[in-house]
């Protein structure tokens, strides 16, 4: 798998685009296919804050249930609606579906998370 090279990642498998100062937050396909087949999505309210390494949300699998955590820090601003109907879209594509997006509090923490190259690197 290849991973885009306009996102940066975490260890915990998660990925963050950022456009200006709004980010999206997504899972790896790293981490879909290790949880199975997502049955369910639970993403955190439009105002709450999310913080860099912190639990926002979780996921539901087949398998498990997992913790998902914030790349970096902002205030959530869109929430993907479209997953509480269609939450199998996470194993379909996973790095063009988004979970949240979030208004960038701290731009900074961008240069601590992996890039591509770094990321595939890290599951090998």
């Amino acid at each position: 798998m290849n991973y885009p090279g306009d996102a940066r990642y975490t260890k915990d498998h998660e990925w963050v685009r950022i456009s200006g100062d709004v980010a999206e937050f997504g899972i790896t396909d790293f981490a879909q296919r290790q949880l199975g087949d997502v049955v369910y999505v639970d993403l955190p309210a439009i105002g709450r804050p999310v913080t860099a390494g912190a639990a926002f949300g979780a996921i539901e699998s087949v398998k498990a249930v997992s913790d998902l955590f914030a790349p970096i820090s902002g205030e959530v601003i869109e929430v993907n609606t479209a997953l509480a109907h269609r939450p199998e879209a996470v194993n379909s594509a996973p790095h063009d579906t988004w979970l949240i997006r979030v208004r960038v509090s701290n731009p900074s923490e961008v240069a601590s998370l992996l890039s591509s190259a770094e990321y595939q690197a890290l599951l090998t």
